[in-house]
């Protein structure tokens, strides 16, 4: 007698072969230029959008990330599922270094207040593994 599969099952299988796009390692205080396709008529174009990550939801294939900008000196916030066709591409400009982990404390905050440190630790361990990643690289063409 075989067994069926559960339903939550077939679900995460589903889901594990929907996510296709591998994001940068960021999280929230961390400024990020995300690069959105726009359509306008039946022309396609990308448009950057670059903020604060101010929140971020991991739910597998409905994981999504908040980013915060100021635009002619009005908060806008704007919600990306992670998964979604529509982003191009994510680029990590800045590491913040925050303790929380939703920034929604920044919505009350202006000008200097709303500043987030820069975290320089992120650079020393980028730079690390960076460096590591090229000796793997170096090593394993030398042993070819």
């Amino acid at each position: 007698m075989t067994t069926k599969p559960s339903l939550n099952t077939l679900l995460q299988e589903f889901e594990s072969a929907q996510v296709e796009r591998k994001l940068p390692d960021f999280g929230p205080g961390d400024t990020v230029v995300v690069n959105v396709k726009v359509k306008e008529g039946n022309r396609e174009r990308v448009q950057a959008y670059e903020g604060v990550v101010i929140g971020k939801k991991n739910a597998g294939l409905n994981s999504a990330f908040t980013v915060r900008k100021i635009s002619h000196g009005f908060g806008v916030e704007r919600v990306f599922q992670s998964h979604s066709a529509a982003i191009d591409s994510v680029e990590v400009k800045r590491r913040g270094a925050v303790r929380a982990g939703k920034l929604y404390y920044l919505r009350g905050l202006q000008g200097k207040k709303a500043r987030i440190k820069e975290d320089l630790s992120a650079h020393v361990k980028a730079k690390a593994a960076a460096a590591a990643a090229a000796a793997a690289a170096a090593a394993a063409e030398s042993a070819e």
